[in-house]
């Protein structure tokens, strides 16, 4: 071994000593490394392991070896839930057990009971899910991809924030074993239940892409993400892509940064991805629910940054963290509404589910003022 050979082999295990001892950079601390090597990916304890490269939280000192054995590196991109516009008191009984939005899309002010959704498993990606008393029956996988010291724990998924157990209320609660509890728009959906954003609802690109790509190959039907940034995460896109060419369809809040044109929200911005904003109980689009950009596209042909839906997402009641139930307003209630009713209406006998799942979801879609395929509502509310 010549004395060049020596010194890399010093620099490196100083570093391997150094770095299991050492906490990750503050700011930024998660990396994309641009290499394949089995070296690196021990040394840097890859975290998820992707085409290209992998992620890892990295020290300062790692960082500084990327640097002198010029490994390329760029930073992890984070999302957020997309926080609700307000919040109820808890309450430990629903207000009505079918809420506004789920008669909304089945047309029916009248409704007393949803139903539906066997054929179809929803992968939602979110801040968790508990055993609410209206949910423990339609959770059939549990993950956590958001901790801080592993990549995946498998059987836990506890929802310490809320949001993820609203959202998934809102496609598949039951209404409990007694029947007293609350119904989503196709309660007989199983869910898969990924818990991929801390308790204070951020959420690491890589963790997200991680959880796209693992429900994708586990067999989830729908994938609904109500979270969101304001720039795109190729991480992400690459695993949206990814799962749409397993059959998957995607669904994504559009955010709530409206009411400016384009203000719409990555991953819902994709093409891929169906994009919902929200609208109220008299089917108006509130300000705050963020645009596309229709207006400049072909109409009733999906592009990137267009608004597809319009579902409802103000003063949404559904399942809570502690047992009972709130009210929460936001895109993030819109999209699980979409999620619900494609799981409710799987063309599972179709070549191409997916595909004629969001065909059928276009051609159910009521307009709403504007009219046309505008910014605010793309082609409408999907009823039954």
């Amino acid at each position: 071994m010549n004395i060049k050979k020596v010194g890399i082999f010093l620099v490196i295990s100083s570093f391997l000593l150094i770095s299991n001892g050492a906490s990750a950079a503050e700011d930024n601390s998660r990396y994309f490394v641009k290499t394949n090597s089995t070296f690196w990916k021990k040394s840097f304890n890859a975290r998820h392991v992707f085409s290209g490269g992998f992620t890892a939280d990295l020290t300062d000192f790692q960082l500084k070896l990327t640097k002198v054995f010029n490994i390329e590196i760029e930073p992890v991109r984070r999302l957020s839930i997309l926080e609700p516009k307000g919040k109820s008191a808890l309450r430990p009984v629903p207000t009505e057990s079918v809420p506004w939005g789920v008669k909304a899309i089945y047309d029916d002010k009248n409704l007393l009971k949803s139903s539906g959704g066997a054929e179809a498993t929803v992968a939602v990606l979110d801040t968790g899910i508990v055993k609410h008393p209206d949910l423990k029956n339609r959770i059939k996988d549990c993950k956590d991809f958001s901790s801080p010291a592993r990549a995946l724990v498998e059987g836990k998924c506890d929802d310490k924030n809320g949001h993820g157990t609203h959202v998934a209320g809102i496609i598949a609660s039951d209404g409990g074993d007694d029947g007293k509890g609350i119904f989503g728009v196709a309660p007989e959906t199983s869910l898969y239940a990924y818990k991929v954003c801390s308790n204070t609802g951020t959420c690491w690109a890589d963790d997200v892409a991680a959880a796209i790509r693992t429900a994708a190959d586990s067999g989830a039907n729908i994938i609904n993400l109500s979270l969101g940034s304001d720039a795109q995460s190729l991480l992400i896109s690459d695993a949206v892509a990814y799962a749409v060419e397993k059959g998957v369809l995607v669904v994504a809040a559009a955010g709530n940064d409206g009411p400016y044109q384009g203000s719409i929200d990555f991953p819902a911005q994709d093409a891929n991805v169906i994009a919902v904003g929200a609208i109220d109980s008299l089917f108006i689009v509130p300000d705050w629910s963020s645009r596309g950009a229709n207006e400049t596209t072909v109409s009733y042909v999906v592009e990137e940054k267009d608004i597809e839906f319009a579902a409802p997402g103000v003063n949404v009641e559904s399942t809570w963290k502690d047992g009972g139930y709130v009210t929460l307003s936001g895109t993030s209630m819109s999209a699980p509404h979409v999620s619900g009713l494609a799981a409710k209406l799987w063309q599972k006998d179709s070549l191409t589910p997916s595909l004629s799942t969001r065909e059928l979801l276009q051609k159910f879609a009521s307009d709403i003022l504007p009219l046309g395929d505008d910014d605010m509502s793309g082609f409408g509310l999907p009823q039954l």
